[in-house]
């Protein structure tokens, strides 16, 4: 009776779980709906402004694109309560083993490309492909991904940037001053705006890929349902005006802007991260500084 009991309270707990991820979409869904003015004709425009927080410097717009980050933050929450729930070392659910081996997955990934030092990374680099991916796929579903928008992966990217600075302060302000003139110091220059050239190129790239995909997509519908009206408009009835070219093609075209290029962007701007993090830091320098410290120490 005890184990029926907890079976049901399980499932319970599993099905409350799955609403509240999908309650965040839902919500968007709605509130896209009650917000997009009527339209004669297919649009191509940025994230929409809700509201704006009066601010000292400059009016906060709440845009678009952040609600949807935030809705795709707490979907992601849910789910990762779901995926976590009931954990066991003595019954192992299926979706245990699928946890496990993405985890397994993740920590390979970041101890292929960013060595022992950094296992801990796992979590945020994991962090980092399933908010860019799920973020990039709500235009499967009308919303505006917040990948389109600028601001929201340039925040991305000056995040990174931060953790690059930081791990290569890691030997000292001296150090991280020396990097710029190497291998020579007439390169100095170079090196600067490289540095700041970091963080400008993995947002232009990942805002750009997502930005030209939606971009195409909508040219292209609008473009076949020109052509259908041309080719089908003479057809009786409502025959000639069904769009009979937008059936299938739109789709394909999907399924490698929508998903396939929403999922290698994700990975893209987490392998950069963890390259760019990694190869930043100093790690023999800096564990010599650690040497030279104990035995200083010890004396």
């Amino acid at each position: 009776m005890d184990e029926k009991r907890y079976s049901a309270k399980f499932r319970a707990v599993d099905t409350l779980l799955i609403i509240m991820m999908i309650l965040p979409i839902l919500f968007g869904i709605t509130l896209y709906v009650l917000c997009t003015p009527e339209s004669s004709g297919i649009e191509i425009a940025g994230a929409r402004i809700y509201f704006t927080i009066p601010m000292p410097l400059q009016p906060l717009p709440i845009t678009e694109s952040q609600v949807n980050s935030w809705l795709v933050i707490i979907s992601v929450f849910f789910l990762c309560l779901y995926l976590t729930h009931g954990l066991s070392a003595d019954h192992p659910t299926k979706r245990q083993h699928i946890v496990e081996w993405g985890l397994e997955q993740t920590q390979n990934l970041v101890g292929d490309n960013m060595g022992e030092y950094f296992k801990d990374f796992a979590p945020f680099v994991a962090a980092i492909m399933v908010l860019s991916a799920l973020s990039s796929l709500l235009t499967l579903v009308g919303l505006y991904p917040p990948t389109s928008d600028l601001n929201v992966v340039g925040g991305w990217a000056i995040l990174v940037f931060i953790l690059i600075t930081y791990y290569k302060f890691k030997c000292g302000p001296v150090h991280y001053l020396k990097s710029y003139t190497e291998p020579v110091a007439f390169l100095t220059p170079l090196n600067v705006i490289s540095e700041f050239a970091t963080p400008v190129s993995m947002a232009f790239r990942h805002y750009g890929n997502i930005l030209s995909g939606s971009v195409i997509s909508v040219l292209v519908a609008a473009a076949l349902q020109g052509l259908s009206a041309m080719i089908f408009g003479r057809l009786p009835g409502f025959l000639g005006q069904f769009p009979f070219l937008q059936i299938g093609i739109p789709a394909v075209l999907s399924v490698y802007f929508d998903i396939f290029s929403g999922l290698l962007q994700a990975f893209i701007f987490a392998m950069l991260t963890m390259l760019y993090v990694a190869s930043g830091f100093p790690e023999e320098d800096y564990r010599e500084k650690l040497r030279k410290k104990a035995a200083n120490a010890a004396r």
